[in-house]
């Protein structure tokens, strides 16, 4: 910070409040006209609304206190902490439930000076975020410890416009941004299923099933180990590879979490070898992503969390059936109506069995799946500029942050450091 200016602990200059949560077994504390925000609330700078409300009684019968408007809302305790954290300024009075910390602000500090300079601080107080196994906690402490400069009310007043008018013009660059990508992906997803897929019926595409589609022979389309036959004390540092939902999550194969199974374990594990080709999906957890096997695999077996599919390539090519079930209007129907639970909730073997295909011959299949691969390459070429372009933005406001915390920052090298990156 500037030399001269004066700096003070947080807690010298604003009160801090913590929040809680009604009894849930009583419904008179609940719906009321009281605003009751949560992590999940916390979604913009201002805080206006929120999924839950509480009444007068909620409050007063309750450990939670009436947070003043302009107050710093701040997320001190989810899993979130591990790489962001979420602060609001509120916009009228309200309750907070135990994850958020309220500080407010007196009346040397204006909200919104104290909403930049907390924002400024982010990366120092994820360094101080206490990780646990779920839940990630940022002690109170750290916050009432921050040092803020004390400057007059007009010099807050000053750098306030600056950052707002520098923050309105990124903001607006990152919103067409974030268009242009939904843009590109819609695009994509367009062009594969009128233009690269078309109308089958017009092609004369014949009919199947995915079961009808594998290699006649047992065990062509199966799922990993279950329960008590592969225990995760029986995970070694090296030996047999085992694969699992990371590597297929992306809709294409990446080595991640390695897990390795002995020689001897393998010996039983036998039946779930997987093979360059087959096609993998993701039937637990993350559901309904799917990849290929590559040539170069080694031995490896699934888990239960995957299907295994080995194709009769004379039949099907893995590369088709990849984007027919990826992008196939037919197939996206057909999985939103069997899944159980909501879209991809939960598939099983006996739903992917019956995916029906339709199937075209052996090159036009080849064709088709060459195409997708290019259609999407080019959507992750436009979709890596875009990021660069959002990275390049979110550090820009940062660097904005850093300057206006200095005392380097005026409007005219604001203007200017806008200009250089939104060009």
């Amino acid at each position: 910070m500037r030399e001269g200016w004066d700096k003070v602990r947080l807690a010298e200059v604003a009160t801090f409040k913590g929040g809680g949560t009604p009894s849930k077994n009583k419904p008179a504390y609940w719906g009321g006209e009281i605003l009751w925000v949560s992590p999940k609330d916390m979604k913009s700078t201002y805080i206006s609304t929120s999924i839950d409300t509480v009444t007068e009684d909620g409050v007063s019968n309750s450990s939670i206190s009436i947070i003043p408007e302009c107050a710093l809302l701040l997320v001190v305790r989810s899993g979130i902490l591990a790489r962001t954290v979420p602060i609001s300024i509120a916009s009228s009075e309200l309750t907070v439930n135990q994850d958020i910390k309220a500080i407010i602000p007196s009346r040397r500090i204006s909200s919104s000076f104290l909403y930049y300079f907390l924002i400024s601080q982010e990366s120092l107080l994820l360094e101080k975020v206490t990780r646990g196994a779920t839940v990630h906690r940022l002690q109170t402490e750290v916050l009432k410890g921050l040092r803020i400069p004390l400057l007059d009310l007009d010099e807050q007043k000053r750098l306030v416009a600056i950052l707002d008018e520098a923050f309105e013009g990124i903001d607006t660059v990152i919103a067409n941004i974030e268009k242009n990508l939904g843009n590109a992906r819609e695009l994509f997803e367009s062009s594969v299923v009128h233009h690269v897929f078309g109308d089958p019926d017009a092609k004369g595409w014949g009919r199947s099933k995915v079961e009808e589609l594998a290699l006649p022979k047992k065990g062509a389309i199966r799922t990993g180990p279950f329960g008590s036959q592969l225990l995760h004390s029986e995970f070694v540092d090296e030996g047999i590879a085992v694969l699992g939902i990371d590597n297929a999550v992306d809709n294409e194969f990446a080595w991640r979490k390695s897990r390795f199974i002995s020689e001897k374990k393998y010996e039983e594990m036998k039946r779930y070898t997987v093979k360059p080709g087959d096609v993998i999906i993701t039937i637990m957890g993350t559901c309904g992503r799917c990849a290929i096997v590559p040539d170069d695999i080694p031995t490896a077996i699934n888990t239960k969390h995957l299907c295994c599919i080995t194709l009769d390539q004379e039949r099907c090519l893995p590369e088709f059936l990849h984007s027919y079930f990826l992008y196939h209007p037919m197939a996206r129907e057909y999985l939103e109506k069997h899944a159980k639970g909501s879209i991809m909730a939960g598939l099983n073997m006996g739903i992917i069995k019956s995916l029906p295909v339709r199937l075209p011959d052996l090159s036009e299949q080849s064709r088709i799946a060459a195409e997708i691969d290019n259609l999407r390459n080019e959507a992750q070429r436009l979709e890596a500029i875009y990021q660069q372009k959002l990275t390049a933005l979110a550090e820009l406001k940062q660097s904005l942050l850093q300057k206006a915390f200095s005392g380097e920052l005026t409007a005219k090298s604001a203007e200017a450091a806008v200009e250089e990156v939104t060009a």
